[in-house]
């Protein structure tokens, strides 16, 4: 399960701190400190979203083996 978390991590991180930094640059916010910020916040969410989807993997593998 772990694996399947790490993967999700790598994924869902980039993409999510990528997502909110944009976010932030198109409101005109490009101080160093806030697209410091944003990318902090993206990696501490990606958390329990990569947490969620490697659950639901998880069933969905086990559903189709068993």
């Amino acid at each position: 399960m772990f694996t399947l978390f790490l993967a999700a991590y790598l994924l869902t991180a980039p993409t999510l701190m990528g997502i909110i930094v944009i976010g932030l640059l198109t409101a005109g916010m490009s101080s160093a400190n806030y697209i410091i910020m944003a990318a902090v916040v993206g990696a501490v969410v990606a958390v329990p979203v990569a947490w969620l989807l490697s659950r639901k993997l998880e069933h969905l593998f086990d559903a189709r083996r068993g």
